[in-house]
């Protein structure tokens, strides 16, 4: 098995690579949908959730409320602090369990786990519990990135340069990165170096 790490800033295209690594036979996954599942209604870490920050948090459907914890947390470091002291374990535990379930299909296999704050939670320096094979940077321009929050996601210009600002920069990306995939240009140009990588991939195997 060789397993990936994919990460890269707002906006710079990295699901855009990982959609084109699991076309290609890639096991794909998604911190982010881990971080959701790991709050889902009846789950564990929804309990605690509520345990930590009370019952109002319940959504009418059983689920989480997450317009009323992000109130909570964004302006409480603290309140952020156990919020992810909660989350954080439930996402390594669930994916754990999806890097498991993908080499007992396949020892074969290339497992990339998509991580857009791999650098800020200090997932390169072993706090993710895994060891990576390769490190794979999404990279544009902060501009590029600005504009395709402002036309992509109907964003402001203040609030997509904050969002920037509020991640790790470029240049710390780039440090931890073994392969850096341009994606300033053309969807194909993008979608072209992908396919080298996987090619490069392949040919261990």
């Amino acid at each position: 098995m060789q397993l990936l790490a994919l990460t890269g800033g707002i906006a710079s295209g990295k699901s855009t690579v990982g959609r084109r690594l699991a076309a290609l036979g890639a096991v794909r996954i998604d911190a982010d949908e881990l971080a959701r599942d790991a709050v889902a209604a009846e789950s564990p870490g929804l309990e605690a959730v509520i345990a930590r920050f009370g019952a109002g948090l319940r959504a009418v459907d059983g689920g989480l409320d997450r317009a009323a914890l992000g109130e909570i947390v964004f302006r409480d470091q603290g309140a952020l602090a156990d919020l992810n002291a909660i989350v954080h374990p439930e996402v390594r535990r669930l994916a754990e369990e999806q890097v498991a379930a993908a080499l007992a299909r396949d020892a074969d296999a290339v497992v990339v786990y998509e991580i857009p704050l791999f650098v800020e939670t200090g997932a390169h320096e072993g706090g993710s519990g895994f060891a990576w094979d390769l490190v794979v940077v999404a990279d544009a321009p902060a501009e590029t990135r600005v504009t395709r929050m402002m036309n992509l996601r109907g964003m402001s210009e203040d609030e997509a340069r904050r969002r920037i600002a509020n991640q790790a920069s470029d240049a710390e990306r780039r440090a931890v990165a073994d392969v850096i995939i341009d994606t300033s240009g053309t969807e194909q140009h993008t979608l072209d170096q992908v396919d080298a990588l996987w090619a490069r991939l392949t040919q261990r195997l």
